[in-house]
């Protein structure tokens, strides 16, 4: 299992993108909160509202759930991939159920 931390610019974004992945089976859930950003820019701090977007999903997705964010957002956002270490067995269920395990294999040399 994986989660993705997306940061965008209102709830708009991420309830577009959210239903987007559920509709494409990327993700099983997503959850979608404000927040509020602070950051260095050109030597000031700078605050502002941002939205969080917290995609559930199975491994090996992110080239296909960063794609689909870049085809609804123009600018330069953060995604982070997160691993969690304990899961309850009944969330995994639903997850496999609903997200298509990925086959991850190398090639050989």
């Amino acid at each position: 299992m994986k989660l993705y931390y997306v940061t965008l610019n209102n709830i708009d974004e991420a309830r577009q993108i959210g239903r987007a992945l559920l509709e494409q089976q990327l993700a099983v859930c997503v959850n979608w909160f404000p927040i509020t950003c602070a950051y260095r820019w050109q030597g000031e701090i700078t605050e502002e509202p941002e939205v969080v977007l917290i995609v559930k999903t199975q491994d090996g997705y992110e080239n296909e759930i960063e794609q689909l964010i870049r085809q609804q957002i123009s600018y330069t956002n953060f995604i982070a991939e997160i691993s969690p270490t304990a899961i309850n067995p009944g969330f995994l269920d639903w997850l496999n159920a609903e997200v298509p395990l990925k086959t991850l294999y190398s090639s050989p040399i």
